[in-house]
């Protein structure tokens, strides 16, 4: 039976509770113990699967098909444990299935009410699978006060009375401000955090305390004193240079010691960490820098793109380099020269997006690539728009364009190479969709395999010709147009098993170009690198000793 810790933040939101979270799970598993995360959202939105990520970054997408928040990927990232669907869940889901159970009369026409229905569906959701793993990790989103969260709270404080004696534990993540007028770190936001906290009863073990600079000892004891806690479990977080010092700094800083020891566990093994000094050792001692322009439509917020940011650091350390990432706005080359804005960077990267915004500025970039020989890596829109590049200035398609584009202006202005998607093969059934469907969860969503051309570039990568990866979009690149491109160098690398979606493209005549309608970043991890990423720096390393 699983043992569980539950993550509650206060005074401010976007403190690191993820970060924190899966450095703990890292240094639990370093310990031998099994681990599962698992995230909590209070918005009521189903999923953030049609949030735009300007509201939420971007959606990270599990092998099952959930559309979840973006700490998820922090938690495969440090524990190297695969998330489901059941790892992510809103109060939106949640109240969808109270409501459907009252439509379906299963609650025997009670009264619906917060307390019991809600908290019993949260509470239903967290011990899913509770027979599994050691720890459960559950993260609260949002911060103790916040009135769509006191559902959850109140459902984690009925759990936790629910579950034996020293079965759960909770750590709060709070903010210790620095003020230079006082010459001093302040303590009162965290003790009246935790004074929300306890009114709700609920009662912190850990207290996390995020800083600038490092807490003295008095200030320390006095968090212990005021907020109840034992001196050795107020745990300093102070920045970070790189997110992938946080297992070392955290278990430096007795996390884990004192979170085993909340448990009454005092004969844990220590913790193997070569792997993550291994880690910590490459981020900061790298022997060489690449120049890498992400060509995107989101960039104002680099959340949008953070598993593509994570993947690139990866993919640097292996080839023992630093990837220094420039954000470049794809709408830019609406009015600037794209060789001014472009040249000089040692690989190019177009990523996903929706929408017909910033997309003849992702189409020049590809170009421009291609045509200077530049590395190239077009992820799932990215890879769409380096076909239509292609169609149009190779394949004679001058009006090549996307089905997306005309249905969003209601014209026909294009040769639509790339469709809308209207059925496909899911496992062992056939999934049908219509542009008119609703938006959210109706995508090819989670992993699906595709199967490499002997010889290709990608079966080199990955070093074998079946690959399973994961997808989020809606629209494909037509089939119907594949001789005529590939007469014009454009190779069709990986198919879907049967053979009717273009999973991969590639040009061999080039030191690197490649377009891939998955997501290849969401499997990404410090210590495994995806093979693309890899490959993808180790090109633009040996582009840049070209210049």
């Amino acid at each position: 039976m699983a043992r569980y810790i539950f993550i509650t933040g206060g005074v401010v939101s976007s403190l690191g509770k993820g970060l924190a979270s899966a450095a703990l799970g890292a240094l639990l598993q370093a310990r031998g113990y099994s681990v599962r995360l698992r995230k909590l959202d209070p918005y009521l939105n189903v999923d953030p699967g049609t949030m735009s990520p300007f509201e939420h970054g971007e959606v990270f997408v599990t092998d099952d098909g959930a559309e979840t928040d973006l700490d998820l990927g922090h938690y495969e990232r440090f524990t190297g444990v695969a998330a489901r669907k059941t790892d992510s869940v809103s109060s939106g889901r949640i109240y969808s299935t109270v409501l459907e159970k009252e439509r379906r009369g299963d609650y025997l026409g009670k009264t619906i009410q917060v307390i019991p229905h809600v908290t019993n569906e949260i509470k239903d959701f967290i011990k899913i699978g509770d027979d599994e793993v050691d720890f459960m990790l559950c993260e609260l989103g949002g911060t103790i006060g916040d009135i769509e969260g006191l559902p959850f709270f109140e459902a984690i404080r009925q759990f936790s009375q629910d579950k034996e004696r020293g079965q759960c534990i909770f750590m709060h993540l709070t903010l210790l401000p620095y003020l230079n007028a006082a010459g001093e770190l302040k303590t009162k936001p965290t003790q009246h955090s935790v004074k929300e906290l306890r009114s709700i009863g609920i009662a912190p073990d850990i207290l996390v305390c995020r800083s600038e600079r490092p807490i003295p000892k008095k200030e320390r004891d006095k968090l212990a004193l005021f907020c109840n806690v034992r001196p050795d479990s107020v745990i300093a977080a102070e920045d970070m240079e790189s997110i992938y010092d946080a297992p070392l700094r955290y278990h430096n800083e007795g996390l884990d010691t004192a979170v085993l020891a909340a448990f009454g566990i005092t004969d844990a093994p220590a913790p193997k960490l070569g792997i993550w000094n291994d880690v910590s050792e490459r981020v900061h001692n790298p022997e060489g820098s690449v120049k890498i322009a992400i060509v995107g439509k989101y960039i104002q917020l680099e959340d949008a793109y953070k598993s593509i940011k994570e993947a690139l650091t990866h993919g640097g350390m292996f080839n023992r380099v630093k990837v220094q990432v420039e954000w470049v706005d794809a709408e830019v080359f609406d009015s600037s020269d794209v060789a001014e804005r472009l040249t000089g960077f040692d690989g190019i990267l177009v990523p996903g997006g929706f929408g017909e915004r910033g997309t003849e500025g992702k189409i020049k970039a590809a170009q421009f690539a291609r045509e200077h020989k530049v590395p190239y890596l077009g992820i799932c829109l990215g890879m769409q728009m380096a076909v239509i590049e292609a169609a149009r200035n190779l394949a004679g398609l001058t009006d090549a364009g996307s089905e997306e584009f005309d249905h969003e202006s209601g014209n026909k202005r294009f040769t639509p190479v790339v469709y809308h998607l209207k059925e496909w093969v899911e496992g062992n059934r056939t999934v049908q969709r219509d542009v008119a469907d609703d938006k959210g969860g109706t995508m090819r969503l989670g992993a699906y395999n595709a199967t490499l051309k002997e010889g290709s570039q990608v079966a080199g990568i990955y070093g074998t010709t079946e690959i399973s990866e994961r997808h989020r979009h809606r629209y494909e690149v037509d089939i119907k147009y594949r001789e005529q491109l590939e007469d014009c160098g454009l190779v069709f690398s990986g198919m879907s098993p049967d053979g009717r979606l273009p999973e991969i493209v590639e040009i061999p005549d080039h030191p690197w170009y490649i377009g891939v309608q998955f997501h290849p970043e969401l499997k990404s991890k410090p210590f495994e690198p995806h093979p693309l990423f890899r490959d993808f720096v180790k090109a633009a390393v040996e582009q840049s000793r070209l210049v």
